[in-house]
């Protein structure tokens, strides 16, 4: 029944890579920004998270603290993406592509900078969510119990998130404005205030992704660079402005790292860079995306 536990690491990649490459997905399809920065909001998320955890670790706080300290990854976060946004994003948008590249790498290389200033260049080591929920017996299997929080957890920000773009009136303003922005423009919409809000979302959901997978794992710098690299595999491979897209395209590529690291891992990122590259050639708006006219 190993297969069964390879099934449930890949659900577990994909929750992690989805909510990372969502939050990507929003900015890059609503706004047109091709944000470099983003894995740096993933990181900021998990360094915030690291970091409350163990400095709370001596106080003898209660155990569902420290899951509710998760959420302030995704809140610093997204504060961080707003300043961004007004500061350095928003004069790019009527700028060409190559404007948008230097600015976001230049804010990246800046975050990894500010970053070894607030937290060091060591490591932290926040493991006492994992810690607490144990683990479970699956047909003879032992399995972390916070792996499946997980993925229940991003579940429930895919159902929450297509409510809140399906269902709310500044969700479907952002749907608007990703289908047509000029026409958006010319109906009223507040469009800058859009903007901020699709940045906002999408570096809180970075930095959600971050503080969940600070438990599991040592956070150090340059922590987000490869899923940064995965969140951009996973919009190539299922389209851009599609959260049906996101999802699925996140499951390929968490189920391919999963089975790729045990049957071939010296070839297993090599995969997925094909795999995108061949979708580029023969569906180059991928899986479940659109061409802008």
């Amino acid at each position: 029944m190993e297969w069964f536990i390879y099934i449930l690491n890949g659900l577990y990649y994909a929750s992690t890579i989805f909510l990372i490459s969502l939050g990507l997905n929003i900015i890059l399809g609503v706004m047109g920004i091709l944000n470099l920065a983003h894995g740096s909001l993933y990181a900021i998320g998990a360094f915030t998270a690291a970091w409350l955890i163990t400095s709370l670790a001596g106080w003898n706080s209660p155990d569902v603290l420290s899951f509710i300290i998760l959420l302030g990854g995704a809140i610093l976060a997204g504060f961080v993406g707003l300043l961004l946004e007004r500061t350095l994003i928003s004069p790019l948008y009527n700028r060409a592509l190559e404007y948008q590249l230097l600015i976001t790498f230049g804010a990246l290389l800046l975050f990894e900078d500010l970053i070894k200033i607030v937290w060091g260049g060591e490591a932290y080591y926040a493991s006492k969510p994992f810690d607490i929920l144990g683990k479970v017996d699956l047909s003879g299997n032992i399995y972390p119990i916070y792996f499946l929080l997980v993925i229940v957890i991003a579940i429930v920000v895919k159902l929450l998130t297509w409510l809140f773009l399906a269902r709310t009136r500044v969700g479907i303003m952002l749907r608007a404005m990703s289908l047509d922005i000029e026409m958006a423009t010319a109906l009223g919409l507040q469009i800058n205030r859009l903007r901020t809000w699709a940045f906002v979302l999408g570096a809180a959901l970075a930095g959600l992704a971050g503080a969940l997978v600070a438990p599991t794992t040592p956070v150090l710098l340059g922590f987000g660079m490869e899923p940064l690299i995965l969140a951009f595999v996973v919009v190539v491979i299922g389209g851009l402005g599609s959260l049906k897209g996101a999802f699925i395209g996140s499951l390929i590529v968490g189920e391919i790292r999963s089975f790729g690291i045990v049957i071939f891992p010296e070839i297993e990122l090599a995969i997925l860079y094909l795999i995108a590259a061949i979708i580029l050639v023969i569906k180059p708006e991928g899986l479940f995306g659109r061409i802008k006219s």
